[in-house]
């Protein structure tokens, strides 16, 4: 029995890696939301081809557990002016949220982005692309100029903040690199010194250098 096959080192964490969940929420918190009534959401779901018993993911037909922007909010780092409201949500399940992300809904549903409708082999994915352009096409969608709004001097300031943000987060990170060097450091130091020639140091990580299972990876 391999036991290290059974192993799994949790994934490092890099104060960095948030910095594209930090854009998203700069962005998102000035994004108007406009609760729909009992009557929209209807006629949302009769374009859709859906009723109460068919509520369903618009995009493969799973469990839907949200409602996706079909138009995103954000694209290269800036909001695109659409805002959330019922013209520009449809039901979708975790899944195809996640992998379809900031991406042009259409272009992905037929390409072969991980978990998208194409490479997960939904069926009707032609009939479904053409119930959500009718869906796109029903009714002009909201678009806003954020920046025109509340003046070049206030969004100035709110961008000037991310970037803020976004060079504290890369300063913390080059000194939270160092400061996990020294603690890997530390503990091969304290490790027995017949282990102490087994063991090397690398991504912050102290790991045997004579395994060959791939389970040790830091992943």
């Amino acid at each position: 029995m391999d036991y290290l096959s059974l192993f799994r080192m949790p994934t490092p964490v890099k104060i960095t890696g948030r910095s594209s969940s930090i854009t998203n929420a700069f962005i998102n918190s000035i994004i108007p939301v406009v609760p729909p009534s009992e009557e929209e959401v209807k006629q949302a779901l009769e374009i859709l081809g859906m009723t109460p018993d068919t509520f369903q993911c618009a995009y493969c037909g799973s469990v839907a557990s949200e409602w996706d922007h079909l138009r995103p909010l954000v694209k290269d780092k800036k909001p695109t002016g659409y805002i959330s409201e019922i013209h520009n949500l449809v039901p979708s399940c975790g899944k195809c949220n996640q992998s379809k992300g900031n991406k042009e809904w259409k272009t992905w549903m037929l390409s072969n982005a991980k978990l998208s409708p194409t490479t997960r082999g939904i069926k009707n994915i032609p009939e479904r692309v053409k119930r959500l352009e009718a869906y796109e096409n029903s009714k002009t969608p909201t678009k806003m100029d954020f920046s025109a709004i509340v003046g070049q001097e206030v969004w100035a300031r709110h961008q000037e903040n991310l970037e803020r943000v976004q060079f504290l987060m890369r300063e913390s990170q080059e000194l939270a690199a160092k400061i996990n060097a020294e603690v890997a450091k530390e503990g091969l130091n304290n490790l027995p010194r017949k282990q102490k020639s087994n063991f090397s140091r690398g991504f912050g990580c102290i790991r045997p250098t004579n395994s060959r299972s791939p389970a040790m990876r830091m992943t």
